[in-house]
């Protein structure tokens, strides 16, 4: 049996058939990373500096837009239902009503967005992946400073000091990363 999820032109395609138990373990993959990378954190008040970022670009871009948005979903599900996945081991609701609201809704939105640049041969080059994972960062800061102003009621300059500002360097770190580390892997598999 084959899924549409998955899309020819990803880099997990390279690896895995459009079944749908490939497409079920891709996803848990993406939703493990993410877990993984969140226990990597820098306490900070109202919210923590974790690689989490750095694992939905990547899952985004490997996995394509569907599967990625997938994987980022049942993340958030997984943190819902108390599996310890967000950033030191935290779980629960109170992570959907605190100031790191806006930053989750974002994961599945960048995934989607940093997948469907990766449909369409942005993951390739390092030129295009900075592009493609600098926007996926953006929109995760945008949805985090929205959450912070609503949340915590904070205004614009407020959200952008402390919702930004603080993870503006390892922002550009794990979009270099991402973009160093995607069109290499395109490299080592057309070899």
């Amino acid at each position: 049996m084959t899924t549409r999820a998955m899309t020819p032109g990803v880099l997990a395609y390279r690896f895995a058939d459009r079944s749908l138990v490939w497409t079920v373990a891709l996803t848990l993959g993406g939703a493990l990373l993410t877990s993984v990378f969140a226990q990597f954190e820098i306490p900070m008040w109202p919210v923590p500096i974790t690689g989490q970022t750095l694992a939905v670009l990547v899952a985004g871009a490997a996995l394509g837009m569907r599967i990625g948005v997938a994987s980022q979903i049942l993340y958030l599900i997984m943190g819902l239902v108390n599996a310890p996945v967000f950033s030191g081991g935290g779980f629960g609701v109170e992570h959907f009503v605190g100031p790191t609201v806006g930053y989750l809704i974002g994961f599945p939105i960048a995934a989607g967005l940093v997948g469907w640049l990766a449909e369409k041969r942005l993951d390739r080059t390092v030129m295009t992946a900075i592009v493609t994972f600098v926007l996926g960062t953006i929109l995760i800061y945008a949805t985090g400073m929205a959450g912070l102003m609503v949340v915590l009621d904070y205004g614009v300059a407020e959200a952008f000091a402390v919702g930004v500002v603080p993870f503006l360097i390892g922002g550009v770190i794990k979009a270099a990363i991402a973009a160093t580390v995607l069109p290499l892997a395109w490299r080592l598999t057309d070899s």
